[in-house]
């Protein structure tokens, strides 16, 4: 399966481009794919032969299951302590879902994830790297960087961070909600009213 970087700049490698620290998402994104409910806002989407089939409780436990593999293996290879932590509190964190999954996935749609933000090559440090590969981001001369838009705006490797929201919808990091549209307030105009004063 194409990578994200492969995907959006129309490109195929014949080998992996990084170190043994990336995590082979192909049977995620599978079942993914397969349990993802066709939005409104993406009418190419293809629906589900069944239309009124939803996700079952085993199917999303099971798409926890594979994330959480996937984050036991770069948990194994950890680079440092912090990043053993961080990974043993992601993993954790999916047991919830595992033992009680949810009747349908709260992640984000592949739309957002689509529409983040890009972080420029030379907006980047020497020692920069991804908080869930560890590897750090100018290694790969084809890095693909995104900033969330959480309070902390923290950095991750578009296809480290892609499953965890699409899967979770937060932050890893903080655990800031960012897969959801927040609502804009409406405010009251109140110039009609001083104006309806004015030719009283």
């Amino acid at each position: 399966m194409a990578t994200q970087y492969e995907l959006e700049h129309n490109v195929k490698f014949a080998e992996p481009r990084r170190s043994g620290r990336r995590v082979d998402m192909a049977s995620f994104f599978a079942l993914l794919n397969q349990l993802d409910e066709p939005s409104s806002s993406s009418p190419s989407a293809t629906p589900h032969n069944n239309p009124h089939a939803t996700p079952t409780p085993v199917d999303t436990a099971a798409l926890f299951r594979l994330l959480q593999s996937q984050l036991q293996t770069l948990h194994t290879t950890a680079p440092t302590p912090d990043n053993r932590d961080f990974l043993e509190h992601l993993i954790a964190s999916l047991e919830d879902d595992i033992h009680d999954p949810p009747t349908r996935l709260q992640g984000a749609s592949q739309e957002f994830v689509d529409m983040l933000d890009r972080v420029d090559r030379k907006a980047l440090g020497k020692d920069d790297d991804c908080a869930i590969c560890k590897v750090p981001y100018l290694e790969d001369e084809y890095c693909l960087v995104v900033e969330l838009p959480c309070q902390g705006r923290h950095r991750f490797d578009l296809e480290c961070v892609g499953p965890w929201l699409r899967s979770k919808g937060t932050c890893p990091m903080c655990r800031e909600e960012v897969g959801k549209k927040k609502e804009v307030p409406i405010v009251e105009d109140s110039e009609e009213e001083d104006g309806d004063m004015m030719y009283a």
